[in-house]
């Protein structure tokens, strides 16, 4: 897990990248990578590469990046981690490759020299990365198929500039600060930007799941090579039986954690008092490993259900970890709060839990963590699974006729203004559940396209909402239909809600404190693996799968715990604060008011708007 960055002057007239601008954007992203700091440059001037390291597999200084290939023709700076690196670098070498480091790094070069841009279909794992060929003249871009690493370009016909981070690329001082109308309208519809736009019109996200190339004719389109609609799809048409739900669960996540366990250092894990962290601990036990775990305790939750800690400590006992039960108070939380709206990257409503955890994990010695995040997209553990169905049914055939939704909301807020004003989405009921995709922005929303004009100039909502086109997005990410209920909002919570705010938010909250959060249960693999028992999931099926994967089961005191989010007290610490009135919790009911804090926090200190 690292920082990497380039600049690609590919445009035989552009100027050749500047060292300092280089340096700047790969030391803006210091944090990421504590170990080291590398650059590289291209024979011809016309390429740079940056790296800041932070040391996971094979620590010494043979892992060290940018990594150039034996013979000089290939250089690769890497972000991530590759779990099945060991299979992938023992077929190399019975092809015949000769490696110089124990790292995942190098497996990447020989990999790319055999097989190019195909290389992609054969990794596991998370990672953002840029490949020079020297031969070729260009440079191969990369990001995994859920978009767990993140990877920013700015391209302005000329030079191509990249990095981990937005921040980093603006703090290169060469790319324009203008805002991007479409970010600031999808971060106030979702609580987070949705990719590929930044808050800047200059920088976009590669898409999850695509590569891309560019040389002296220039930048050519992202091509996916990954689609989880796709992969839903094809499971759908394989209809795995009820009955082999238990053991499929249990044997994919068991090799999913197993694999994330790959490292030089020790792999801690996150623990909550939630199926999705138990599981990955106990079986974690079962790999043979045992581990410690870190839980957050909060006293403003002591002795209701909101607090984690009662139910963690069982937990962790159960399989034997060492137990470190860390806890926060308003107090940490304003001393901070700066650091945490500097360190995030892109606004979001959420990442506040993740940013102390991750601290937590940090302060006693630990580089790597496993998280729960995406089980409850793939075990269909959100309300959600219930509510986008049912309002399709319910609401869809209203909506077909021309007009009718506009025409039901407006009726409503006159005949019912205090439904207007204490639930304004049910004013959208039957406006939005003509689709999948609208009746899913109505579980997720934070705001509806109709309350935008209510406190954002009206030219940027009008220009946001064109082009970000969330309808298309919307039907994108079901292309191809994945043939079920379940599949179809597993495929939108992942591609939206999973990947622009949960992942993200794990990222910069993360690597904010030099830790990598791994993901076990966000793994293309373990999709495919799944796919055709997925339909299955849905009824809480999903997730009592999971609950029962460890030897022994979790206890009936957690698989059967009504689901919470991972909470913070945000509302009462901001309600101490003079800077906010602020939210319960960073994806509760008051977030809309937190929204608006690291909003105008992101546009004070990005220019953002």
């Amino acid at each position: 897990m690292c920082g990497i960055n380039g600049i690609f002057a590919y445009n035989p007239a552009a100027n050749p990248p500047d060292e300092a601008e280089l340096l700047r954007t790969r030391d803006a992203m210091a944090a990421r990578g504590p170990d080291g700091a590398g650059a590289w440059w291209s024979d011809d001037r016309r390429c740079a590469l940056g790296h800041r390291r932070l040391a996971i597999i094979d620590t010494s200084a043979a892992g060290a990046q940018p990594m150039t290939s034996f013979d000089g023709s290939l250089t690769v700076t890497f972000n991530g981690e590759i779990y099945n690196y060991p299979e992938l670098r023992r077929a190399l070498e019975a092809e015949g490759a000769r490696f110089r480091s124990r790292s995942d790094t190098e497996v990447l070069l020989h990999l790319y020299r055999r097989e190019g841009a195909a290389m992609v279909k054969r990794l596991r794992g998370m990672y953002a990365f840029a490949i020079h060929d020297e031969a070729r003249g260009g440079v191969f871009l990369a990001r995994d198929p859920y978009g767990i690493k993140p990877l920013y370009v700015a391209d302005d016909g000329w030079t191509m500039r990249f990095a981990s981070q937005v921040k980093a690329i603006l703090a290169g001082g060469a790319v324009s600060f203008e805002p991007e109308p479409a970010g600031i309208v999808g971060f106030h519809l979702f609580g987070s930007v949705p990719e590929p736009f930044t808050l800047y019109r200059a920088i976009r996200s590669l898409p999850a799941g695509h590569t891309q190339w560019i040389d002296a004719a220039g930048s050519r389109e992202p091509r996916p090579f990954a689609s989880i609609a796709a992969v839903l799809a094809e499971g759908r048409r394989r209809a795995g039986r009820a009955d082999e739900v238990a053991a499929r669960v249990r044997a994919a996540v068991g090799a999913s954690v197993g694999a994330h366990l790959l490292a030089d250092v020790e792999v801690g894990v996150f623990l909550s008092a939630g199926i999705d962290s138990g599981a990955i601990l106990g079986l974690t036990r079962e790999a043979g490993q045992s581990r410690r775990a870190i839980t957050l305790t909060f006293d403003e939750f002591r002795g209701t259900p909101a607090d984690e800690a009662p139910l963690a400590v069982d937990i962790a006992r159960r399989y034997g970890a060492e137990h470190v039960v860390r806890s926060v108070g308003r107090a940490e939380f304003e001393a901070d709060l700066p650091a945490i709206t500097a360190a995030m990257d892109q606004p979001s409503i959420d990442g506040v839990n993740t940013w102390f955890v991750a601290k937590s994990a940090r302060e006693v010695g630990l580089k790597v963590a496993l998280s729960g995040v995406g089980g409850d997209e793939l075990l269909a553990g959100y309300p959600s699974f219930r509510d986008v169905p049912r309002w399709r049914r319910r609401f869809g055939p209203l909506a077909a006729a021309p007009g009718a939704g506009v025409l039901a909301r407006r009726i409503l807020a006159a005949a019912a203004p205090r439904l207007a004003s204490d639930n304004p989405k049910a004013l959208g009921l039957v406006e939005h559940s003509g689709s999948w995709g609208g009746a899913y922005l109505l579980r997720r929303g934070l705001f509806l396209p109709h309350e935008l004009d209510g406190f954002l100039d009206r030219e940027i909502v009008r220009d946001g909402l064109a082009r970000l086109d969330i309808d298309g997005r919307f039907r994108a990410s079901l292309r191809p239909d994945p043939g079920s209920d379940v599949g179809r909002v597993t495929a939108l919570e992942s591609a939206f809600y999973l990947r622009n705010q949960l992942l993200r938010d794990a990222d910069w909250a993360g690597m904010a404190h030099g830790l990598e959060i791994r993901t076990p249960l966000v793994d293309y693999a373990l999709l495919t693996e799944l796919a055709s028992v997925l339909p299955r999931f849905g009824g809480g099926v999903g997730k009592a799968a999971l609950a029962a994967a460890p030897s022994p089961a979790l206890p009936d005191s957690v698989a059967a715990r009504a689901k919470t989010g991972f909470e913070v007290p945000v509302r009462q610490w901001m309600r101490s604060t003079a800077e906010s009135g602020g939210a319960r919790t960073s994806r509760g009911a008051g977030a809309r008011s937190w929204a608006h804090f690291v909003f105008g926090r992101a546009a004070a200190t990005g220019r953002a708007a």
